[in-house]
């Protein structure tokens, strides 16, 4: 019996190694290097380089198991629910599920921005992923319990909330006008 390989889907096609966005950020630490040498002389260029260095061992787990967990993300969804409950024509009911589930996702970045790509890859809509993570941001129940009510009480945690709940609607239909014009 012969092996088939699928045939790639659009999303599974390689992409470019070096991005603009790398390409960026590249150019920005190199030209930071520079601007602390010239400024502060080789001495503390090599001290930020073996603070870097220390932090990139703290972080690498985190972000090693982060990027696992998008990987389980986007194997376990049924890409077809996705693209028809959260994808571009799901309307009013793919903002709405964003939001509660930016709401009640129970974790910080290095947790949510992988889920977050794991959705889009699956076929979440743009703007739909936009409302997910302002609701993340601005929303977040844990972030409410843990630290907001305990320390600035339940009358400023309530008018920040009723202040805050329009944002992510407004910021997912924002992309989308955003991503109309773009893609025009």
């Amino acid at each position: 019996m012969q092996s088939r390989s699928p045939t790639p889907a659009p999303d599974d096609e390689p992409r470019p190694r070096v991005t603009r966005t790398t390409t960026f950020f590249v150019v920005l630490a190199l030209a930071s290097a520079g601007g602390l040498a010239w400024r502060d002389g080789g001495g503390e260029l090599r001290a930020a380089l073996a603070d870097a260095a220390v932090l990139l061992l703290l972080v690498s787990p985190v972000i090693g198991a982060a990027l696992l967990l998008g990987g389980y993300v986007r194997a376990l969804l049924p890409h077809d629910r996705v693209a028809r409950w959260l994808g571009p024509g799901s309307g009013w009911r793919g903002y709405a599920l964003a939001m509660l589930g930016g709401i009640v996702t129970p974790a910080g970045p290095f947790a949510v921005f992988p889920i977050l790509v794991a959705l889009r890859q699956a076929g979440a809509g743009f703007a739909v992923c936009v409302v997910y993570v302002t609701a993340w941001a601005t929303l977040g129940a844990q972030r409410v319990m843990i630290w907001e009510l305990p320390f600035l009480g339940f009358d400023f945690v309530l008018l920040r909330l009723v202040a805050s709940l329009p944002l992510p609607i407004l910021a997912g239909l924002l992309a989308a006008a955003v991503a109309r014009r773009v893609t025009r």
